[in-house]
């Protein structure tokens, strides 16, 4: 139960509240002799076990850890190559002259509007549609049939069709073929529409679900997160802000009682030409690790890019790009080494103040993910080793090559050089401190 209260308080507070039990005063820290408790989930890569062609496709390996790209093109052996050298295990749409015997031929796994022609074992799931909160918006009025901002999508002008378009799309889709369906929102869930509406644009169509804002790069996003979230200017270009959505997110799916797996949506360019400058190789690490610390399952990455000097599609396939491609190609690879323990069930942590925290507990170890949270100040952090462990000893940064003593008391201190930092810590199970 204290998991959930604090899975609800934290999609209450980026919805711009508090929750009732913590407001106008610091939520304490759990006593040090506190069990960790196992955080609500959808059942991690078990959850794919009742879609078919999903399973078949390898999701229900715990060695398997969704890594997406969203809308790419697939024409050619050597876009796939190119994209499974980054990393990429999966295709969120493609277009509409991509060769998805290409997909499959590599191994990799895609969701798609329509079935292509040749589809197969890579297709494991359907998309219903993107950003239909926000295009359509919370209703079931009449649907013209399009899916965008580029006409009108509801008619009689002004009336709210969203809800009556998503229904329509997934009637057009193959059902009981063994694939989920998924989609994609944006604004109008994350901060345009009351709980109940939005709640119903998240539990009502989709087995699995994500919502995309660009909080580096999106130039309105300061004003609307001032506005909708009452965020200060200056806790808006954050990395933390992107596990803000997956809570936003959680708050919604927790709703009907039925979890299903959320996915982050990061950017890696300029999205549009009027977006603000370019999200950096740092910021992308950043926003895709506060991502899993607060719950993401998977990771999709937008690499159209509008840059003047790399107009592109894919950012991850042009030369202009390298620098973003090697430092993506890293955090992946990353991703891909802790796939088991990231597929693992998530427990209580509290004993870092200051710091977003994630712990995971895999083959005798303890592995804690920590970065700073909102309003946390940048350098030293203080953290305490999980009960059960012994108070004295050290434990490993992951991917640093470095190695942390902890003192009598169980408390370790590290330090984080940017809002984006985060470090993760492998902490051997040892015997219990006394």
């Amino acid at each position: 139960m204290r998991a959930l209260t604090a899975l609800l308080a934290a999609g209450l507070a980026l919805a711009g509240c508090a929750a009732p039990e913590t407001k106008g005063r610091a939520a304490a820290l759990p006593p040090a002799a506190v069990e960790p408790e196992a955080v609500p989930w959808e059942g991690g890569p078990a959850y794919y076990a009742r879609f078919p062609q999903a399973a078949k496709a390898g999701w229900t390996d715990p060695r398997f850890f969704p890594v997406g790209l969203w809308f790419a093109a697939v024409r050619s052996r050597d876009d796939v190559e190119q994209d499974r050298g980054a990393g990429i295990t999966t295709y969120f749409e493609l277009t509409a002259d991509s060769d998805i015997r290409l997909v499959r031929g590599a191994g990799l796994s895609a969701l798609t509007s329509r079935p292509f022609p040749g589809h197969g074992s890579e297709t494991v799931g359907w998309l219903l549609a993107g950003e239909a909160d926000m295009w359509g918006g919370p209703g079931k009025g009449r649907w013209t049939g399009v899916t965008g901002f580029d006409g009108a999508a509801c008619t009689p002008k002004k009336s709210l069709c969203g809800y009556t378009a998503l229904a329509t799309l997934k009637s057009r889709l193959p059902r009981g073929d063994g694939r989920m369906f998924y989609a994609t929102y944006g604004k109008g869930v994350m901060y345009w529409q009351a709980n109940e509406l939005a709640a119903a644009f998240v539990n009502d169509y989709t087995d699995a679900v994500s919502t995309s804002l660009y909080w580096y790069t999106d130039p309105a996003a300061c004003d609307e997160g001032e506005r909708f979230m009452h965020l200060l200017a200056s806790q808006c270009r954050l990395a933390v802000n992107y596990g803000g959505v997956i809570d936003r997110q959680r708050l919604l799916d927790a709703r009907d009682g039925r979890l299903q797996p959320i996915y982050a949506f990061v950017e890696l360019g300029r999205p549009r030409p009027g977006d603000s400058k370019a999200i950096t190789p740092a910021q992308v690490a950043g926003a895709v690790m506060s991502s899993l610390i607060h719950g993401a399952r998977g990771v999709i990455y937008l690499a159209h890019s509008a840059e003047p000097a790399c107009r592109t599609t894919n950012l991850l396939r042009e030369r202009c790009g390298a620098a973003m491609r090697k430092a993506v190609t890293d955090l992946n690879g990353r991703l891909a080494r802790l796939a088991p323990v990231l597929n693992s069930q998530s427990l209580t942590y509290g004993y870092s103040a200051g710091l977003d925290t994630m712990l995971k507990r895999h083959e005798g170890f303890y592995y804690l993910f920590a970065m700073p949270k909102r309003g946390g100040n940048m350098g030293a952090h203080s953290m305490t080793v999980p009960v059960g462990l012994s108070p004295a000893g050290e434990v490993e940064v992951l991917f640093e090559g470095r190695r942390l003593p902890v003192d009598a008391e169980g408390r370790f201190t590290d330090t984080f050089a940017a809002e984006h930092s985060y470090h993760i810590y492998r902490i051997p199970l040892g015997e219990a401190r006394p």
